[in-house]
């Protein structure tokens, strides 16, 4: 098996479900992915969306009024992501931080690296090209504890997060003339890559007892 026919067997099963974005992370492309970057390690995305929700209801629209929130009142407002002190730190910072280097988000999504994103306290592998996928729109798959589960159902194991990533890009990069009849266009690879990760968490969510995913259905 390889990634390319992962990718149709979940097509075939009708992944992605949601009709929420059109690269599958809620309002991808803004300043919220940094956010929900964040706030959604070790929690459960609907805690995120509260947290969101709150910080909306206090008038927060941009990283600049990000930035300039008071920590007690950041900390109150993503209270039900969990870890809200250290999660508000490092949130707090890293929209100071963002502001400081690039001056704002839309010049951040264009010249951001990842190792400099790599180099912000709280940003581990997964986030930082979750927020270069989904917020800068870069050409980068994002692999993570899903990613990881559904290819070991198949037998696939992997020692790193970098083989992992390798591992799931090569299949598709090798397959694209076979890959835009699917999507009935030629798509961009941003948005396969987006999408693709959608799939995968969509398809664990649904057919995992624990942390073993049952692929019988995927018929690979």
């Amino acid at each position: 098996m390889n990634s390319f026919e992962l990718l149709v067997a979940l097509k075939n099963k009708g992944y992605i479900k949601t009709t929420r974005d059109a690269l599958w992370w809620p309002r991808s492309r803004t300043f919220w992915v940094i956010v929900g970057a964040i706030l959604t390690q070790q929690s459960k995305w609907e805690k995120v969306e509260k947290s969101i929700e709150n910080l909306e209801s206090l008038g927060i629209d941009s990283l600049e009024k990000l930035a300039a929130l008071r920590m007690e009142t950041l900390v109150i407002a993503i209270q039900p992501s969990g870890f809200y002190n250290t999660k508000a730190k490092n949130l707090h910072q890293l929209a100071v931080n963002v502001l400081a280097e690039f001056g704002s988000f839309d010049d951040f999504c264009a010249q951001v690296s990842r190792e400099w994103l790599l180099g912000q306290k709280g940003i581990g592998e997964e986030s930082a090209d979750s927020i270069l996928c989904y917020a800068c729109q870069r050409e980068v798959l994002v692999v993570d504890a899903y990613s990881a589960r559904i290819l070991d159902a198949f037998g696939y194991h992997f020692d790193s997060y970098q083989a992992l990533q390798e591992w799931m890009s090569d299949g598709l990069l090798a397959h694209l003339p076979l890959i835009y009849p699917l999507y009935h266009k030629v798509i961009p690879l941003n948005e396969l890559y987006a999408r693709f990760h959608g799939k995968i968490v969509e398809f664990c969510k649904e057919n995992s007892k624990g942390k073993v995913v049952n692929v019988e259905c995927l018929g690979l």
